[in-house]
């Protein structure tokens, strides 16, 4: 037996320990809540403990070996690596955000599923292979080597760092998100808590320790997404095999939603919410007079209240609201346009779950066609151009090994993505049915647990005591971690999917902060500002920059931005742009050369940034800018093919590389040459 094979042997032999202990952890975990163990303690048992395995894998797995700190020695087996990969892969908004948007989007969310499941066949056909053959340590690496040097690989470098740093927000959003719900404490210091835990896996360890880490992870997440969903399974059905029974639950689902959307109660809610779009607008067109006329009311109300000795409550109230109003018109408008399209959306029927590309009109269906295409191009191309992603495959010992990694990422991925659509049929059957048309009296639990950090909202419209569909506001990232208790499922199973979102969203964490901290040490650092630089050096660069964004993107984080998914989108938009056709032209076409790659990268990245901030609120912008109706999170679809055009024509208008470029893309390409690049430290 080789060593490698031994190798790998010892690791299937300590991961199969590793899975039982614990199952047998969370089976214990079961009895204590039967014999009274606190939903309080489980949730910080849970939580902690896992943290706990995750930083003392970390802690053993350090080193101090350039090899393998930047890529685990090109040693890692190609099973582990897939799972690495996925766990790498399936972040926050995969595990939190994936059902919950199928839950909203219905038909319209499986632009995700199949986006990012056709992304990891673009990445094994025509990217992993190749960048493993060329065998250095980052992707601004092999863009500074096709194309001649450091103006490539900084340009590279910009959108590998933009790109990672998006998504790392989003991921330590989920993680302060998580550990906030179920310890009980404020989101910023939930959120400081989780940063803990991502450094403590990857600081001593870089590449070797995340690689290692990240397969505990991918263990606990898949155990903590598949149980819950298989106990509703089985307690709708009969069957605990989700995936393949979930479509007699849709059924059901679109007989209530004919019952639900044509109530008249939910008719009438659907009329005062439009109607209040109309207040919001009349007060937009009247600014700056509303603005004044509306301060003026509530410090009128206000004195009145406290002259006529009010109750303090609602003193505090009152006080509160003024505060809150805007304080110039230019932010009054901002404000009340959000507010005002809020309304109007909750004005809609929602879509129905199985309706493809719903719309009132055909102009409607032919936006929502449009917009789904360009999700599904934007998140397939991006999937291949995301460095986290990529860089995975220079640890693997070979370009066969890499290869037959992307096969089993895909396989690992696979499990969650076709369970994702029964998690939203199953959790919105339970909300049509058991939440919708009740009392506000007698709502259960979870609603109140989860209105504390701000993922559930109810208003009682029309004051009749009844919980309309259109009063309820879910935020998409609520659906898995609330899906056991809207359930009614044991607490333990809420503590599992908790620590399986905690799990994914460190996984992805660690992935992207190394990934950020390596291209700024050996990237910028070492390649472009001191190439002499020793290895203890680089280290201790790599080390202080993982610190220092970090502390960046939590802080970033703490302002909460969009919901997890739209956030993460736009880092693929970002990635699919910038880096994509600038590596596919480099491994396929030799004539592309350093004026044409710099250009294409430059201009790919220009106009996707250019349009999300024209086009998403966030930013300031409006729909009203949009090109062709097309959502901001798909700006991509305009960058990726200037990207292209721009490398070919620049290209084509100035001389081609010299000879050993283009023949270092024979050598890349072609398998029948020798395997291994001589590595660079």
């Amino acid at each position: 037996m080789s060593a490698q094979s031994a190798f790998a042997s010892r690791l299937k032999r300590y991961y199969a320990w590793y899975t039982g202990i614990f199952m047998l952890f969370v089976a214990g975990l079961a009895v204590g809540e039967y014999f009274g163990l606190s939903q309080h303690m489980i949730g910080h048992v849970f939580l902690f403990a896992t943290i706990a395995i995750y930083a003392g894998i970390g802690v053993m797995s350090r080193t101090s070996n350039v090899s393998e700190y930047y890529v685990a020695g090109r040693r890692v087996p190609a099973l582990f690596n897939g799972m690495a990969t996925a766990a790498d892969w399936m972040s926050a908004a995969s595990f939190i955000g994936l059902a919950g948007t199928l839950y909203f989007s219905g038909f319209e969310g499986l632009a995700f599923v199949a986006g990012w499941t056709g992304g990891f066949v673009l990445v094994a056909l025509l990217i992993a292979p190749y960048l493993r053959k060329f065998g250095q340590y980052t992707i601004p690496d092999f863009l500074g080597a096709r194309y001649q040097g450091n103006v490539a690989r900084v340009v590279g470098l910009v959108a590998t760092i933009l790109a990672s740093f998006v998504y790392l927000v989003a991921q330590i959003y989920g993680v302060g998100l998580v550990t906030s719900r179920f310890i009980s404490i404020e989101f910023e210091i939930g959120l400081f808590i989780g940063l803990a835990g991502i450094l403590l896996c990857s600081f001593l360890g870089g590449m070797r320790a995340v690689t290692w880490t990240q397969v505990a992870q991918y263990v606990i997440l898949v155990i903590a997404y598949l149980v819950p969903v298989v106990i509703l399974s089985y307690k709708l059905t009969d069957i605990p095999i989700p995936q393949a029974v979930y479509g007699a639950v849709l059924q059901q689902i679109s007989e209530r939603e004919q019952q639900l959307f044509d109530a008249p109660e939910e008719v009438e809610v659907r009329e005062l919410y439009r109607l209040r779009a109309e207040g919001y607008a009349a007060r937009i067109e009247s600014l700056p007079e509303s603005l004044d006329l509306e301060r003026r009311a509530m410090i009128e109300r206000l004195n009145a209240l406290r002259l006529g000795d009010a109750p303090a409550r609602e003193i505090a109230s009152s006080e509160r609201a003024l505060r809150d109003l805007p304080r110039t018109p230019a932010e009054a408008k901002v404000q009340w346009e959000k507010a005002r399209l809020e309304a109007l959306e909750r004005s809609r029927p929602p879509p129905r779950h199985a309706e493809a590309h719903p719309g009132r009109t055909p102009e409607e269906s032919n936006i929502a066609r449009n917009n789904f295409l360009a999700l599904m191009f934007v998140l397939m191309l991006g999937t291949a151009g995301l460095p986290h992603i990529l860089m995975r495959y220079y640890t693997t010992p070979g370009v066969a090994d890499a290869r037959k990694s992307v096969l089993w990422s895909m396989f690992f991925i696979f499990l969650l993505y076709v369970t994702a659509p029964a998690y939203a049929v199953f959790a919105k059957w339970e909300v049509y049915h058991n939440v919708v048309g009740s009392s506000l009296d007698i709502l259960p639990d979870w609603v109140a647990s989860w209105g504390k950090v701000g993922l559930v909202k109810i208003e009682d419209l029309n004051a009749d005591g009844i919980l309309q569909l259109a009063e309820l506001r879910l935020n998409t990232d609520v659906i898995v971690l609330a899906t056991p208790e809207i359930a009614g499922l044991p607490y333990v199973v809420s503590g599992l999917v908790a620590a399986g979102g905690l799990a994914a969203a460190l996984s992805t964490a660690d992935g992207l902060l190394l990934t950020i901290s390596n291209a700024l040490s050996h990237d910028l650092y070492y390649k472009v500002i001191k190439p002499t630089a020793s290895a203890h050096r680089r280290l201790v660069i790599s080390k202080s920059q993982l610190l220092v964004v970090a502390v960046v993107a939590a802080w970033v984080a703490s302002l909460r931005p969009d919901n997890i998914l739209f956030t993460v989108g736009l880092a693929f938009s970002i990635g699919a742009s910038a880096l994509f056709p600038a590596l596919v032209l480099g491994i396929f076409w030799k004539r592309a050369n350093r004026p044409g790659a710099v250009a294409g990268m430059l201009v790919g990245l220009s106009v996707t940034v250019f349009y999300m901030v024209r086009t998403h609120s966030f930013f300031g912008g409006s729909m009203q800018h949009a090109w062709f109706d097309i959502s901001p999170i798909s700006a991509g679809v305009f960058g990726v093919p200037l990207g292209f055009f721009t490398i070919v024509a620049v290209s084509l208008l100035t001389r081609p590389p010299p000879q050993q470029i283009q023949d270092l893309v024979d050598y890349v390409r072609y398998p029948q040459l020798p395997s291994d690049l001589p590595r660079s430290d």
